[in-house]
C-alpha cells in the first residue's frame, strides 16, 4: 500500500471510511482524558474528519496530518473556513484558528513538529494500515510524542480472511502487545456493530467489533 493508493481513493471519491457525523466514541469518552482547554491534539491520517472540528469547538488545538491535498482542502471548504497556506519543511500547511492540517507524509513528522501535542486521537489511522505499516506507525508515534502524551484510539476487529482491508482488522491482542510499552491501555467500550453496517455484511463478514481505548502515559 503506497501513497498512490490513497491519492486514487480520494480522486475517485472512494471514501467510505469518512463519517458524516461526529464519532460517538469521541463524544462519550474524550472528556475522560481530562485535558486542559487549549491542549494540542495530534490527529494522524485525518482525512477530512468532522471530529477535528468537534475537538476545536471544545476548545482544543488540532494538528492533523493528511497525505491527500484534496481531503485537506475539502475539510476547510466544508467547514466554511478560509485557511492560510504555507510551507514548512516537507509539508504544505493549512491553518484556520485552532485547526492546522499538514499535508504530506505522516512518517516525516519529527519531535519538534509535535513537541506541544499532549494528546492523540486515532479513529482511522491504525486500521487504515496493513500489519507491517502498523508496526512502523506505532513505533513512529512512540518516537516523536512526549512521554506525557495520552490519547483515544478506536479500532475495528473482524476475521481478516473474510475481507481484504482497508479498513484492516486490529485485534485487542495486537493493541495490547504493540502499544503496551508506550502507554497504559484501558478498554473503555466494545460493541458488535455488524448489523448496522450493511456494506460489511455484503462483503461476507460474520463479525465486526469496534473498540475504544484510552491510552494513558506510563508511570
Amino acid at each position: 500500500m503506497d501513497e498512490g493508493f490513497w491519492q486514487r481513493r480520494w480522486a475517485r471519491n472512494e471514501i467510505g471510511f469518512h463519517l458524516s457525523e461526529i464519532n460517538p466514541y469521541l463524544r462519550r469518552h474524550w472528556p475522560r482524558l481530562r485535558l486542559a482547554v487549549g491542549t494540542r491534539v495530534l490527529v494522524p491520517l485525518c482525512g477530512k474528519s468532522l471530529d477535528m472540528a468537534w475537538l476545536a469547538e471544545q476548545g482544543f488545538a488540532v494538528l492533523g496530518v493528511e497525505l491527500s491535498e484534496r481531503a485537506v482542502e475539502d475539510f476547510f471548504a466544508e467547514q466554511g473556513l478560509i485557511a492560510e497556506v504555507s510551507v514548512l519543511g516537507e509539508y504544505k500547511v493549512y491553518r484556520a484558528g485552532a485547526l492546522e492540517i499538514r499535508c504530506g507524509d505522516f512518517f516525516a513528522l519529527n519531535q519538534d513538529d509535535v513537541a506541544d501535542c499532549q494528546a492523540l486521537y486515532d479513529r482511522a489511522a491504525l486500521i487504515a494500515l496493513p500489519p507491517e505499516m502498523r508496526e512502523r506507525y506505532v513505533e513512529h508515534l512512540a518516537n516523536v510524542l512526549a512521554p506525557s502524551c495520552q490519547g483515544l484510539l478506536v479500532t475495528l476487529d473482524y476475521e481478516q480472511a473474510q475481507m481484504p482491508g482497508p479498513p484492516f482488522a486490529v485485534s485487542d491482542a495486537e493493541v495490547q502487545q504493540s502499544l503496551c510499552s508506550r502507554w497504559e491501555i484501558e478498554l473503555l467500550e466494545r460493541a458488535n456493530v455488524l448489523d448496522g453496517n450493511w456494506k460489511f455484511l455484503e462483503r461476507g463478514l460474520t463479525r465486526l467489533e469496534e473498540s475504544c481505548y484510552r491510552l494513558g502515559p506510563r508511570s
